[in-house]
């Protein structure tokens, strides 16, 4: 179609991509983008994340089968690595950048320009005055341009007439260009951090120990550009103790009141020394940080075949699910007697049983009364088959749960008690241990995206607080007395304009009067 076949008010292709660049980096569609980044990250708050804690959306899927597949399509569980965040979070950038930079353009415009010429009529602007004095026209100049203080002032003085040009207020729109261009670096810093930087998580038993290797994580998750192979630091920790406190008495009984890891650590640069974690203390070396958030039980477990060798002995974590620290776990015995075992139930840090029928539930998170109970499984603990399993859960696809003449065998120990297996053998429930879980990341550059906050704060408070005026004053002499207009002009509009002309003329009369110029009625 040729250019004279267009109709009226038809954009072409280069017409349609600039308006569509001018509405992509328009103020407005930059803070409707800011609230819509806002609201979409609202899913990320209170639906479980994995990069965050893995575990948690596992057991999102057990208590939602049919909402948890529809959130993984949608990306709901890696919020803020999903493709629709992403696109949201790259187009508010885009339009900042492209809003930000002409408003530099026509700032830096505005510092090197001159206060404007005053108007013909000062009795149309929103603030005026008149009146008359006795000063010379060269006086009232002179006292304009010190009761107005810092601002860009220009004087027009012709003898008989005099006009003085002022205009102050730059720094508001400083301070809003630093506020806008703080919110791009706060996003860049924080992309840096999230295409470079890794977050894991991994428990660890007292009188056990963590290196800073991929293979030791339970969980982790990266950046795009972040190597795992070459990235970690080489550093490692020994776990000694992990002190926990709970309230006992008043309305926080049960609650936390102290949780502390202790330890050493021997970093790759052979830095050695010892440590105490607590939460909101973490502990650094190199680039990385160390955050306890989470404790837990680990009852070492022992397990002897039919002719009383040791199969297996080993501290168990066992994961809290509730306030209480009622725990669920698994111990997975790959061989007793040519039979593969597993064990699956919870740990009661302090077993209270409501009634002779009922089972025992805990009453409290303290291991006041510690006590296991347990299923067992005889068949294919799946450890053949070449595919990982978690250590923290029993696939009995492939098992048969034993039982014995009261149906289902079940497990029942207390520390140092001991259970005879109908296979053979038994369960003994040697000792109790805690567990420390840690979490460790590293975020490049994580200073840049706080000096900015700080800093764009500091701008928003700037463009808040300054107001951007215009004064002018034009004195004409009459007789033997200058007659004197003066207003004002807000670039924001305020109410107590009229009230600051007020002040400023005060400030102006007072100021003629020191010069021994005494100030008559107002014309």
């Amino acid at each position: 179609m040729s250019r004279r076949d267009e109709r009226a008010g038809e954009l072409g292709p280069v017409e349609l991509l600039r308006w569509s660049w001018r509405q992509l980096t328009s103020m407005r569609t930059a803070l409707l983008l800011l609230l819509l980044l806002a609201i979409a990250a609202v899913p990320g708050s209170f639906i479980p994340q994995r990069g965050v804690d893995a575990r948690a959306v596992q057991a999102y899927y057990l208590d939602h089968p049919k909402l948890a597949p529809v959130f993984e399509r949608l990306g709901l569980f890696s919020v803020f690595s999903s493709p629709w965040f992403s696109a949201v979070y790259l187009l508010l950038m885009v339009s900042l950048i492209g809003c930000i930079v002409p408003r530099m353009g026509v700032y830096a415009r505005a510092l090197r320009a001159r206060p404007p010429r005053a108007p013909r009529r000062f009795s149309r602007l929103p603030a005026s005055a008149e009146f008359a004095t006795s000063a010379s026209v060269a006086e009232v100049m002179a006292a304009g341009r010190a009761a107005l203080g810092r601002a860009r002032i220009d004087v027009v003085d012709d003898g008989d007439t005099g006009e003085l040009r002022a205009e102050k207020g730059y720094l508001r729109e400083l301070g809003n260009l630093v506020f806008h261009t703080c919110i791009v670096v706060a996003l860049i810093g924080v992309a840096v951090g999230s295409l470079w930087g890794y977050r894991g998580n991994v428990i660890v038993i007292e009188g056990g120990g963590f290196s800073n290797t991929l293979s030791q994580y339970d969980e982790f998750t990266s950046g795009a550009m972040f190597d795992p192979d070459t990235d970690l630091e080489p550093w490692s920790l020994d776990l000694d103790d992990v002190l926990t406190r709970f309230y006992v008495e008043g309305e926080q009984r049960g609650a936390p009141k102290l949780f502390r890891a202790t330890g050493s650590y021997r970093a790759g640069d052979g830095e050695e020394g010892r440590f105490s974690i607590e939460v909101n203390h973490p502990l650094s070396v190199g680039s990385e940080d160390v955050f306890l958030v989470g404790q837990g039980y680990a009852p070492v477990i022992r397990v002897t075949d039919a002719r009383g060798e040791v199969v297996f002995e080993r501290a168990v974590p066992f994961l809290p699910q509730d306030a209480t620290y009622t725990s669920t776990g698994v111990v997975k015995v790959p061989d007793v007697d040519g039979d593969q075992l597993g064990f699956q139930g919870f740990f009661l840090p302090t077993a209270f049983s409501p009634g002779p029928d009922e089972p025992s539930i805990s009453v409290f998170p303290g291991a006041l009364n510690p006590r296991i109970g347990m299923n067992l499984w005889v068949g294919d603990l799946g450890l053949d088959d070449g595919v990982p399993k978690s250590v923290y859960s029993l696939d009995t696809s492939e098992m048969t749960q034993v039982e014995d003449g009261d149906g289902n065998f079940r497990v029942d120990l207390g520390p140092g008690e001991s259970q005879a297996l109908p296979t053979g053998g038994s369960i003994e429930f040697v000792e109790l241990r805690q567990f420390a879980r840690f979490q460790i990341g590293h975020t490049p550059v994580v200073w840049l995206p706080l000096a900015a906050v700080a800093l764009g704060i500091l701008g928003l408070t700037a463009s808040l607080i300054v107001r951007p005026r215009r004064t002018w004053i034009r004195a004409r002499r009459d007789g033997s007395r200058t007659v004197v207009e003066v207003a004002a002009l807000d670039r924001v509009p305020r109410d107590d304009l009229p009230a600051d002309l007020d002040a400023f003329l005060a400030r102006l009369r007072d100021g003629l009067d020191e010069q021994g110029t005494p100030g008559e009625d107002e014309a």
